[in-house]
């Protein structure tokens, strides 16, 4: 098994982010978001059926993640804080595939898994914005263009609609149950213009810019779409 530096010691193992687990992760959402609610996915076929992309997903909801986990074409690992890796689901979240993330200051870990599972031709899953807030990519981290730089995958906007529109009765904290909500995949696109370049700070910034309007242009276009 490999080592990696981690934060705050010499080095701690490493497990690679399951595929299996994240294909079952999958499957679990499908259940549970076709079963609760009524997702309307549109554009699906716009993510590469192989090799490694990135999914740049907004969030202004808690169900964002499991939402797209139920209706992307393809397994998704997910960079999750590490608060929600809490009790017993901290070991359900790594066991389908899901990266722990410290959203404090650089996690090599969390780094080095993503990166992993870009160059097995996997699915990375990230919400640029970094937390939950009004889900408008109005302000992104350079985390995005850092794995689509450094990785060299392509990104597929994603834009989850409807999922703050209203309140359940049962579960406040939730849409209401068989609700609809929107998924929008949009058109994949490359971090740097011609698709490759240096990864210097510059390069790094021009490229969240680039990202940050490209997302924003996307998600206008899924409101427009669907009419949210």
């Amino acid at each position: 098994m490999r080592r990696h530096p981690g934060r705050g010691e010499a080095s701690r193992p490493v497990t690679p982010p399951s595929e299996k687990g994240a294909a079952i992760g999958r499957g679990i959402g499908i259940g549970l978001m076709y079963g609760l609610w009524k997702p309307r996915v549109l554009g699906a076929w716009r993510v590469p059926s192989s090799g490694p992309v990135i999914l740049a997903v907004n969030h202004a909801h808690n169900l964002d993640g499991p939402m797209l986990m139920g209706t992307a074409p393809r397994p998704v690992h997910f960079l999750i804080k590490k608060e929600a890796f809490i009790g017993p689901l901290g070991p359900f979240l790594e066991k389908i595939g899901q990266l722990k993330v410290d959203r404090t200051a650089p996690d090599r870990t969390a780094i080095t898994g993503a990166l992993d599972v870009l160059a097995s031709g996997g699915v990375l899953g990230i919400f640029p914005e970094g937390t939950r807030g009004q889900g408008d990519f109005a302000s992104l981290r350079s985390g995005l263009a850092y794995f689509a730089v450094r990785s060299g995958a392509p990104i597929v906007p994603v834009a989850v609609l409807g999922s703050t529109e209203r309140r359940g009765r049962l579960i406040r904290a939730l849409p209401p149950l068989r609700s609809g909500v929107d998924v929008v995949f949009g058109d994949a696109f490359e971090a740097q213009e011609g698709g490759s370049g240096p990864r210097t700070r510059r390069a790094l910034d021009d490229a969240t810019v680039r990202i940050q309007e490209r997302l924003t242009a996307h998600l206008e276009n899924a409101r427009r779409l669907t009419g949210r």
